[in-house]
């Protein structure tokens, strides 16, 4: 081995969440460390020398008391794959095992003295119970992709907290199998869901790793700055490390729509902007926005955009258009339709002009609610523009039956409101949607009428080909699961049918806003190209647990009248059980708040959260903060107002945010859910149970955005979905 001059260092996934639990100290000497050794490995002060035993394995000095464990991948390429306490180091040196995983291709890396540690396996006085997996071979467990020095801790597990104690610190590979086996999958399962996608392509060499390192299944850092975001701990750290799973799915050639799923903190999102990056890197030369990237909140969409820069460049985030869904379909009817003078309203607003209108009318069959949901999910949302066609509207999701004669008094009282806002020049983004669906589906019929007849006039041609182009090759959306069926609509009509058109990321449990779809009646037909991820990166085994309590034991769709769950949905990480906490009253809850955040002194202001069920909430939680000398900030549509403060709002306002530590107050019932929920027990049993679904999607959403605290309160009676 040559240690002149510079050498290459990468950091090995899993490495990465031992050294996030070293002291700061050490942390800023291991970026000083790979410094030096990237520029000369024989520099003196880093005592790197080989380990007796291990042909492939070195330590090296990061300070007085730390030494770095170096994988020797050949030539000058070397993998950090541990930073442990020298007495950890040079005793007991066949605690590290290591190899080139026979099915994967991947370099993997144990210290099987930690990970038995973590399975903490103690023999009870009574009988051994049987191990979890006793009927799985050897032979069966290696063909699946499990490490092979693992194989004895394995034997030995019986209980779930075992074998999360040996996933936290085990290859990625391993841990998906065993979870997948413990779950209830067959092998066979297994081998097509988890194995194959992640299966070498060519024969492994079990000695070469050159081209090892070289594979996707070996989970290396590139560079100094994914280490720096790894040892600072980061937000960009998402980035870093794609896991052969999501890479399969991010770099497949679909020949239609495709779909990702999985729940809170899965990746779905970096699946997402990793696959635009993809798409436009195979564009080809150009200066036009071709792929499309969009969801429904603002404030995502924004995040998004910040997100793509980080992980891709500007040169990338150059070709892409990212904008929210309703900004998207106000723009395609501005530049239809310039000049116009409507003001946009929200559903508050909207739901008023119905009661009023229903006021003066004397109706009393329907209240403004049903009718506002009818108008909107009903016939703007699926573009009718006519009283027979309303008539054979689907109505899925929407519970109350109606007949015929129902659906034509609905439909005059329709008419009635649409003119009565266009008296009053207003316009819901309802509305928008349905107008732009309808612009763009014309628009698309142009355009396969202009292809066809390939019009002989080179001048007509080049006129009318700006207008004939399609607006994108490729769509992507995030969050797909709160679009509606207008906007399916009009994404399906701006993307030509064919390889990659469309590709969508989304969860039906994460479902807040009532938007009830079916994909494939909109164009959109997503069968077999649908791909589920199953670990959490973010949430910890704990909350996650308490968090999947609360959705019950409620039936869920999968955007296209199928059946979702959310099988098999582990977490490797591990923390505090969430603390449940009544308070007789709401003042009293309040003080319980702001000796919390108190408690809660040792992280910065904007890693804690509090998320209350109604918007008064939010100002009277900011109000005692604020009197306590506490920095608190409500969080907007544009984010919250201040970055360093403590940030609360409502369940709504967290979609797609992220915190170490969270409190979810006011979880009461008659809050959560809301007390009109109520009333459509007996009128209407279909909206009642959909009502209660959308509020524990709601408390499902807001419980997942914490990290590693979560703490759930209430005064008087606690809410029903609570344990």
């Amino acid at each position: 081995m040559n240690m002149q001059g510079e050498a290459t260092l990468r950091l090995l996934d899993k490495a990465d969440k031992e050294i996030l639990k070293l002291p700061r100290d050490v942390k800023g000497a291991i970026y000083d460390f790979q410094h030096k050794f990237r520029k000369s490995p024989a520099n003196p002060g880093l005592q790197f020398k080989q380990l007796k035993g291990h042909p492939r394995l070195y330590s090296a000095r990061v300070n007085q008391e730390y030494r770095a464990l170096l994988l020797h991948a050949g030539e000058a390429d070397y993998i950090l794959v541990a930073v442990k306490h020298r007495k950890d180091v040079y005793d007991n040196l066949d605690r590290f095992a290591y190899q080139i995983n026979p099915v994967t291709g991947g370099i993997e890396f144990v210290d099987l003295v930690s990970i038995e540690e973590r399975v903490r396996h103690e023999p009870p006085a009574t009988e051994e119970p049987t191990p979890l997996f006793a009927s799985y071979g050897a032979e069966q467990l290696l063909g699946l992709g499990v490490a092979e020095p693992l194989l004895g801790l394995i034997a030995k597990i019986t209980t779930e907290d075992e074998l999360l104690g040996l996933a936290e610190y085990a290859p990625q590979l391993t841990t998906e199998v065993l979870f997948g086996l413990h779950a209830g999958k067959s092998v066979d399962e297994i081998l097509d869901q988890v194995t194959a996608p992640v299966t070498a392509p060519e024969p492994v060499d079990a000695e070469d790793y050159q081209a090892a390192l070289a594979r996707p299944a070996t989970q290396v850092t590139t560079d100094d700055t994914a280490l720096q975001e790894v040892l600072e701990e980061s937000f960009g750290r998402w980035r870093v490390f794609l896991h052969p799973t999501q890479r399969k799915v991010v770099e497949r050639d679909y020949s239609g729509p495709a779909r990702i799923s999985g729940g809170p903190g899965t990746g779905k999102t970096i699946v997402a902007l990793h696959r635009v990056r993809y798409l436009v890197d195979r564009l080809g030369p150009g200066d036009d926005r071709a792929v499309l990237l969009t969801t429904f909140n603002k404030n995502l969409a924004a995040d998004l955009e910040r997100r793509l820069i980080e992980l891709a460049g500007t040169e990338v985030a150059r070709r892409v258009e990212i904008v929210n869904i309703d900004r998207l379909a106000t723009r395609i009817v501005a530049e239809a339709e310039p000049g116009g003078r409507h003001r946009w309203i929200d559903d508050t607003r909207a739901l008023q002009e119905w009661e009023e209108l229903l006021l003066e009318q004397g109706e009393t069959r329907w209240d403004g609610e049903f009718l506002h949901a009818e108008w909107s999910h009903v016939i703007l949302g699926q573009a009718i523009n006519s009283r027979a066609a309303y008539f054979r509207a689907r109505r899925a999701g929407r519970g109350r039956p109606i007949s015929r004669e129902d659906r034509a008094a609905i439909w005059q009282l329709v008419e009635r409101y649409v003119k009565r806002l266009d008296e009053k020049e207003l316009w819901t983004f309802r509305q928008v949607a349905e107008r732009a669906a309808r612009l763009e589906i014309e628009r698309a019929r142009e355009r396969a009428s202009y292809e066809a007849d390939q019009v002989s006039s080179v001048k007509l041609q080049r006129e009318s080909g700006i207008w004939h182009r399609p607006r994108y090759r490729h769509v992507v959306v995030d969050e797909a699961q709160d679009l509606s069926s207008a906007h399916w609509k009009m994404l399906r009509a701006m993307v030509p049918e064919g390889q990659n058109d469309i590709f969508l990321a989304g969860d039906t449990h994460q479902r807040i806003y009532g938007n009830y779809v079916s994909l494939g009646s909109l164009g959109v037909n997503i069968r077999g190209r649908s791909s589920k991820l199953t670990l959490s990166y973010r949430t910890t085994h704990e909350i996650l647990g308490a968090a999947l309590g609360l959705l019950g034991t409620e039936d869920w769709d999968d955007l296209d009248d199928g059946h979702d769950d959310l099988l098999g949905y582990r977490s490797v990480l591990h923390g505090a059980r969430p603390v449940l906490r009544p308070a007789p009253t709401w003042e009293a809850e309040l003080d319980a708040v702001v000796e919390q955040v108190k408690e809660w002194d040792d992280v910065a202001p904007a890693a804690i959260a509090i998320c209350v069920p109604e918007r008064r909430m939010v100002a009277e939680v900011e109000s005692r903060l604020g009197k306590a000398g506490i920095a608190a900030a409500a969080i907007g549509q544009d984010g919250p107002r201040l970055y360093d403060a403590i940030h609360v709002g409502t369940m709504h306002r967290f979609k797609g945010l992220e915190y170490q530590r969270m409190m979810l107050v006011g979880v009461a019932e008659g809050l959560v859910p809301s007390r009109h929920v109520s009333q459509y027990r007996e009128t209407d049993p279909l909206r009642h149970r959909r009502e209660l679904q959308r509020a524990r999607s709601l408390l499902f959403v807001a419980a997942t955005r914490a990290r590693d605290t979560l703490v759930i309160s209430w005064h008087g009676q606690k809410s029903r979905f609570l344990p």
